[in-house]
């Protein structure tokens, strides 16, 4: 780790598409805002984190590509950019983020900075958070680890790994810790219907590594934690609220009401640019809707009817009662989580100002 997930190469932005793993790994060019937008939408890049970090260098990339003709022209395009690449994707939270917090560091200068000044500074900054997302995830595989038994069996969902961030991961980031510390354990990991994620991503970047992985189908969840092979569940995040209610991939709730049905700890793993105090509960986070063809004709096969209805919400929310812990890079927080997730915000905000 990491493994490449995004690059910064020659001032020219570079991802790891995932629509193509794990039978082929194809590093892309992303070169205009468009570029951005369509890979993000497309899950090309895919990922709360990475969402982010994408965005970020895709305000960079929108503004070299529209060629300014002077710094107040550019302070306009970095807005239109940022309002665009917003759209491509609802619900994660660190997209917006990340795009803001783009957007205030233009607006520190004024149109008299001279134009190499701006771009130089939006870069610099784009790549700061790309290494403040590494940083940040290595710090939750640290503090995290230890969650993990000798011996035990660890659920997980979707894939909250290196290509889920800057290239180190948050729920697996704590496996990967583990296993580095020699811990033996056993992982499995959920398909997570439709795209697979779990079964393409989760099980190519463990197997890396060399941690024993098994995929399960998402059914079988509650068959595993009756049969006692489940000792704990860790999962990722694309935004938690105020209250530590937590939006991550569709079937997500249902594997936390799971576990407390079976008394087995259910851990959400993600830094502080996941969490979203501007929203009280989870019943104000806009969940995505995606195409009905990725479960009509999931990779080119037709497996419903014509005419056949479909729903096809990408995340759902996970209230705050049925989450253990969450595991961020200053340590795991535990309810009441508003009171924790206050303190961490705060933390976070009083070292960034300084």
């Amino acid at each position: 780790m990491p493994i490449g997930t995004i690059q910064w190469r020659d001032a020219r932005l570079y991802i790891l598409d995932q629509t193509l793993l794990p039978l082929e790994r194809r590093v892309i060019p992303l070169d205009t805002a468009d570029d951005v937008f369509e890979a993000i939408q497309s899950l090309r890049v895919r990922g709360a984190p990475a969402i982010g970090v994408t965005a970020a260098y895709g305000v960079v990339v929108g503004l070299r590509a529209a060629q300014p003709k002077d710094t107040a022209d550019a302070l306009v395009v970095v807005d239109n950019t940022a309002i665009y690449l917003g759209a491509s994707r609802p619900t994660a939270v660190n997209l917006f983020w990340a795009l803001a917090r783009m957007q205030r560091v233009a607006h520190r200068l004024d149109a008299t900075t001279p134009l190499p000044i701006l771009m130089e500074t939006l870069e610099a900054e784009a790549k700061t958070i790309h290494a403040e997302d590494l940083e940040l995830c290595r710090a939750i595989g640290e503090h995290g680890a230890g969650l993990i038994p000798e011996g035990a069996g660890v659920l997980t969902h979707c894939n909250a790994g290196g290509l889920a961030t800057s290239g180190y991961g948050t729920a697996l980031a704590m496996m990967f810790w583990a296993h580095e510390q020699g811990r033996k354990f056993q992982v499995y990991a959920d398909e997570t219907r439709p795209l697979l994620q779990g079964a393409r991503l989760t099980a190519w970047e463990l197997q890396a590594v060399g941690i024993p992985v098994t995929v399960i189908c998402d059914n079988m969840a509650a068959h595993l934690m009756r049969q006692g092979r489940v000792q704990l569940v860790v999962v990722g995040a694309d935004r938690i609220t105020a209250n530590g209610d937590v939006a991550n991939k569709i079937g997500t709730y249902g594997l936390a009401v799971l576990a407390q049905a079976h008394d087995i700890p259910f851990y959400v793993a993600a830094p502080y640019s996941t969490f979203d105090p501007a929203l009280c509960s989870g019943d104000d986070i806009i969940i995505e809707e995606r195409a009905a063809t990725e479960i009509t004709e999931g990779f080119g096969i037709r497996t419903v009817p014509e005419g056949v209805s479909v729903y096809n919400p990408a995340f759902d929310v996970t209230p705050a009662e049925l989450v253990s812990g969450i595991i961020t890079e200053r340590g795991l927080l535990r309810a009441p989580y508003g009171p924790a997730i206050a303190a961490l915000l705060a933390a976070t905000a009083t070292e960034t100002q300084a």
